[in-house]
């Protein structure tokens, strides 16, 4: 069911968190505060044991989802930021090098940069949209001796720029690379299956394309290397010894998890599974559209890519306005009570690439609840500034 919540604005910042959440979401979120009260996994009565099975219900929708056949190896976190911690810290703590893409997000860029002592540690692929061959072609360059990953997102927070990372995955593995997708942006979008995409970690947040709450994410880990710990803590076993457990969850899940959050994270899932993540993407790629052959028409209006498809595109789509900060842009759209997010979006790398390093760029994100009389009202005021 859809949630009939009035709106107070028209939202098109999903690409930083969707709103509104589903009416399922919000249930499961009411629910597990009053009948999961207790601590998962820390006791053997009723209730406790109940939030034990809500939380591994979630882990089993996860794991199906994204073709994951150990239910155990989906891991809580925070968000998809402390999933890559782990994964790259993990990693590269005894050495190494990573291949990385011209268009990542901080959450991978910071934790390369702060492992780096002396000189980067990573190599940078340049992404050509639309061209497989070539995009390939420039991660092969980068894989030297000593690369232990690649780690890449799958579509551009920026500019929606897919990558081709089943192509990758296969190229990752024919080198003995671990292959470590950023699926911030895609993930409840477009589809990943973590056996056919060759990947070893997928790094998930719980509250965009899935329609989950905040504060949750997921490390879903397909490989048996064992990365090392970055928390160590009470698991709620082998609590007699001092050494952090080696099994999947509980290497990665010290101290009490947020069980309302993962309950609202499964009904998010369970939301997109009965819509279909591949309606729900087609939706949010033909509001897009609209709005982009609107915009194309006018001239003061700079657009960055091709108008959007889901074979190279994720329905994500910035612009600014010839002569305007894009800062200035989004308070014009907010004080006409539209919803964006301008400036770099916390990814330098994908603003250089596209040359828009010192504007930034208004982004537009829609989602299952986007309407086209909300496009339509978007670009009459784009039009009218």
């Amino acid at each position: 069911m859809i949630q009939n919540t009035p709106k107070s604005c028209i939202y098109f910042d999903n690409a930083a968190t969707t709103w509104p959440k589903p009416s399922c979401v919000l249930r499961a979120v009411q629910q597990a505060m009053t009948i999961y009260g207790a601590n998962p996994g820390r006791s053997g009565y009723q209730m406790a044991l109940a939030a034990s099975r809500a939380i591994y219900s979630c882990r089993e929708a996860a794991a199906s989802f994204f073709n994951l056949e150990n239910p155990s190896n989906v891991i809580f976190t925070q968000n998809c930021t402390t999933a890559l911690n782990i994964v790259i810290k993990g990693l590269l703590k005894y050495g190494g090098r990573a291949v990385v893409s011209d268009l990542e997000h901080n959450a991978v860029m910071r934790p390369l940069n702060a492992i780096s002592v002396n000189k980067p540690i990573f190599d940078i692929a340049s992404v050509t949209p639309g061209d497989t061959p070539k995009t390939l072609e420039s991660f092969q360059r980068c894989i030297k001796p000593d690369t232990r990953a690649i780690i890449c997102l799958h579509a551009s927070n920026v500019f929606g720029i897919r990558l081709p990372i089943r192509e990758i995955g296969e190229l990752a593995h024919r080198h003995g690379l671990k292959f470590v997708v950023d699926g911030a942006q895609s993930a409840g979008v477009l589809p990943i299956d973590m056996n056919n995409d060759s990947i070893d970690y997928l790094c998930v947040p719980g509250h965009k394309g899935l329609y989950g709450p905040m504060g949750v994410g997921m490390l879903v880990c397909n490989s048996d290397f064992q990365l090392p710990t970055l928390i160590e803590g009470g698991t709620g076993s082998l609590s007699l010894e001092l050494n952090q457990p080696g099994e999947l969850p509980d290497r990665f899940e010290s101290g009490t998890l947020n069980t309302a959050g993962i309950c609202g994270l499964h009904a998010g899932i369970e939301f997109v599974k009965k819509n279909g993540a591949d309606s729900i993407a087609e939706h949010e790629i033909n509001i897009m559209k609209y709005i982009y052959r609107r915009l194309s028409e006018t001239k003061e209006v700079i657009l960055y890519t091709a108008c959007p498809d889901l074979i190279n595109l994720a329905p994500v789509l910035s612009f600014n306005l010839k002569g305007h900060q894009s800062e200035e842009t989004a308070q014009v759209l907010a004080s006409k009570g539209i919803a964006v997010r301008a400036g770099l979006h916390c990814a330098p790398c994908a603003h250089r690439s596209f040359g828009t390093i010192k504007t930034g760029t208004v982004r537009l994100a829609p989602s299952k609840f986007t309407t086209f009389r909300d496009a339509q009202y978007v670009c009459k005021v784009i039009e009218s500034i």
